[in-house]
């Protein structure tokens, strides 16, 4: 029998913590108009990613080689580029509440990926867990007012961030048995940065960012914690591995993003978001408790 490396979770789960505060914060420097989705996005990246190249420079770290270098660039598609550009624009109309539990179907997208690159197999509890918890999900997101009408503008590019970071993970996860985790993320960032600094350049067309402490707090946090340091303890989970059972840890991440919604940004805890959170926890827990022969 073959369960899941309590270090592969214990990793996971500090990864998942940093992440919590993406959407709330995010939320915070997108929502008044002082930064554009477009900085907030590609900036917080750009931090990162001196941060990264200062990391890899002082650890005298070896270039990646051959066909690494087209694998990074599938984790800085997904994980730099994609992920936030995509939430940053969602995040300008959708609550950090609503925002949160659409991602939580983040884990099902990252184990289908797993099967069909890393070659896992899950058995069938696994996938029973995996589909419930994507199911709670996708009902709450077409709920309205009452009724069901289905997804809008976010839930979609919302949906889009989640196949990006799936595939950034999966690939991330891999690669980390190799490079190691931290570097796995620092090279995405690197790759991407030329990208990242000319979009920064390029949101600074719309006027130069503005804001309080609380909005320079929030974007720093995006970009030293959540594009940064989270990666380092969340490659490093699912290079544990198993990787598809790893993943499901970050169904508890929308949990700790209502909390932090209701807090920092006072958005209201329904019925709805408390029954679809219970939902997703009781179904994270049953997934990774699933043996496996």
């Amino acid at each position: 029998m073959l369960s899941p490396d309590p270090r592969g979770l214990a990793w996971g789960l500090l990864g998942v913590a940093g992440f919590s505060l993406t959407v709330p914060l995010t939320r915070i420097t997108v929502e008044s108009g002082v930064m554009s989705p477009l900085f907030v996005a590609a900036g917080r990246a750009v931090v990162a990613a001196v941060l990264a190249a200062l990391a890899l420079a002082f650890t005298g770290q070896r270039l990646p080689h051959g066909h690494q270098w087209g694998r990074i660039a599938v984790v800085a598609g997904g994980v730099v580029i994609g992920f936030p550009l995509l939430t940053s624009y969602a995040l300008t109309t959708a609550p950090a509440n609503r925002s949160a539990i659409v991602i939580a179907i983040l884990p099902a997208a990252t184990a289908v990926v797993a099967v069909l690159r890393a070659r896992e197999r899950p058995p069938a509890p696994f996938w029973v867990a995996a589909a419930a918890g994507t199911l709670a999900v996708m009902v709450f997101a077409g709920l309205r007012d009452g009724g069901f009408e289905g997804f809008g503008r976010a839930d979609l590019l919302l949906l889009g961030a989640v196949v990006a970071a799936a595939l950034g993970y999966a690939e991330g996860g891999l690669l980390a048995r190799e490079i190691g985790a931290w570097q796995t993320i620092s090279w995405a960032l690197v790759l991407a940065s030329p990208l990242m600094v000319s979009l920064t350049l390029v949101s600074f067309t719309a006027g130069l960012p503005q804001g309080d402490v609380t909005h320079w707090a929030s974007f720093a946090y995006l970009g030293v914690v959540s594009m940064f340091l989270g990666f380092f303890a969340w490659y490093r989970g699912l290079a544990i591995g198993p990787m598809a059972r790893v993943g499901q840890v970050q169904l508890t991440q929308p949990i700790m993003t209502v909390g932090w919604a209701a807090w920092l940004l006072g958005e209201p805890l329904t019925w709805a978001v408390v029954a679809c959170g219970a939902a997703v926890v009781l179904c994270a827990g049953t997934a990774v408790r699933v043996r496996r022969t």
